[in-house]
């Protein structure tokens, strides 16, 4: 494991949530973050869809007021992954883009396949994974299946 890996931890979730899973995502959100950075985590590294992942690079990009020397890498699957959200998605889409430490791009353009490569990549770049999995399917359970298979620990905020 790389030493990236030891300090990095993943997020991975559903892309549509009700108001109610949202307030108790994020105030779970902080607290699990603030535990994890308490643990020696300062990268955080998320896949920039709607839904969890939005509410995960904003609660990071929130808790870098605290600890400045966390950092918030985008592992996304496509240069165009906004396409098709509404202007207020891509608006939040955006401050997170500019806000974020880094920002890497599995392909230059939507390919089918680019989004399990974007959960395998989270998935690899970490040794911890923080999820919102109420559901066995999808690319959630995916990818929380590949960090259970990696060994991680894997918190479910859904549980």
């Amino acid at each position: 494991m790389t030493v990236e890996e030891k300090i990095t931890c993943c997020f991975t979730g559903h892309r549509v949530l009700s108001r109610e899973e949202l307030l108790h995502i994020n105030r779970s959100l902080r607290e699990v973050v603030k535990q994890r950075i308490e643990e020696g985590y300062s990268c955080f590294a998320a896949g920039g869809a709607r839904g969890f992942d939005t509410a995960a690079a904003l609660t990071v990009l929130e808790m870098k007021r605290i600890y400045p020397h966390i950092r918030l890498r985008l592992i996304l699957p496509c240069k165009n992954q906004s396409k098709g959200w509404n202007q207020r998605e891509k608006e939040t889409y955006q401050r997170i883009l500019t806000q974020a430490d880094q920002v890497d791009y599995i392909w230059e353009e939507y390919l089918p396949g680019c989004f399990q490569a974007r959960n395998r990549a989270l998935v690899e770049a970490s040794s911890c994974c923080i999820c919102y999995l109420r559901s066995g399917s999808g690319g959630t359970e995916f990818t929380v299946s590949r960090a259970k298979e990696k060994g991680i620990p894997v918190y479910n905020l859904a549980l």
